[in-house]
């Protein structure tokens, strides 16, 4: 899932997001509205990681939430 359709499908993965990374609070994930650089800097904000640790862990997430996105993941785009 490319970051577009993250920030265009935001309020729908805040669930999965905060589920993955507890210490973000519902103002964080409002605040970081789906851009990459922004939850980049508050995961290393909040865990005292850096950049490149977070950027694995983004990817990461991202990859495990590409199947569960809804009708926008690469497999219902594919049926289409």
């Amino acid at each position: 899932m490319n970051w577009e359709q993250i920030e265009g499908r935001w309020n729908q993965l805040k669930g999965a997001v905060k589920q993955r990374w507890g210490k973000l609070t519902d103002h964080d994930l409002d605040v970081i509205a789906g851009k990459k650089d922004e939850l980049l800097g508050k995961l290393q904000e909040k865990y005292g990681i850096t950049k490149e640790q977070a950027e694995k862990q983004l990817e990461q997430w991202s990859a495990e939430n590409t199947n569960t996105a809804g009708p926008e993941s690469e497999r219902e785009r594919k049926a289409s």
